[in-house]
């Protein structure tokens, strides 16, 4: 019997001015998706993200290191 392998994998959530969520896998090139709420678009991207596996090598993948938040200030005219 074939161990079954658990992978954890970081999504990035953002939500347009269309207020549609786009999702995105950073451990794959191009793995995106979308949808009108949340929980569809995560839905979709484990889609993405199966068909990545499928296609990608384990040491092909890109290593995700962390996510950072940056303060920058802006000048009045840009605001």
């Amino acid at each position: 019997m074939k161990e079954t392998k658990t992978l954890h994998l970081p999504i990035l959530v953002e939500q347009d001015e269309d207020n549609i969520y786009i999702v995105s896998c950073p451990v794959f090139k191009g793995c995106h998706s979308y949808g009108e709420t949340i929980d569809e678009a995560l839905d979709n991207i484990k889609e993405v993200v199966e068909m990545c596996l499928e296609e990608e090598k384990s040491d092909e993948m890109n290593r995700f290191i962390g996510f950072r938040e940056m303060q920058i200030s802006l000048r009045p005219s840009i605001v």
